[in-house]
């Protein structure tokens, strides 16, 4: 069994999906418009095979955000080695991003760091 796809909701749509594409090497589909509700959405591909759902629908609310929550609190990539982890981190927070973490070795090993993204979320950045 493998999980198929994660899905997050965003507010800006193509801004969302350029911050994939240009840090994380993501794959666009053409995307998908239900013209009856508005639904739209992008699915991102990665190299391994991971996917993406991006997606955005009329009248969705945008709730405070604490780092430290129940539920989902960050996706990770792994851009597999400890220079592009550092790489990374850098042009991220040259471009205005914020860094929380890192670049680290944590306790159980993992060289990291985590960085608020697009809208607000969490991501880890790996070997």
């Amino acid at each position: 069994m493998k999980i198929e796809h994660i899905a997050l909701y965003v507010n800006d749509l193509e801004n969302a999906r350029n911050f994939f594409i240009k840090y994380f090497g993501a794959v666009s589909n053409d995307g998908y418009h239900n013209e009856k509700t508005d639904f739209r959405s992008y699915f991102l591909s990665f190299d391994d095979g991971a996917r993406l759902e991006i997606m955005k629908k009329p009248q969705m609310t945008d709730g405070t955000r604490e780092l430290a929550h129940t539920g989902y609190i960050h996706m990770a990539f792994s851009v597999g080695s400890r220079e592009n982890v550092d790489k990374l981190t850098q042009q991220l927070k040259a471009d205005g991003y914020e860094v929380l973490s890192g670049p680290r070795t944590t306790g159980d090993g993992y060289y990291e760091s985590c960085i608020i993204g697009i809208e607000g979320n969490q991501i880890e950045i790996s070997i």
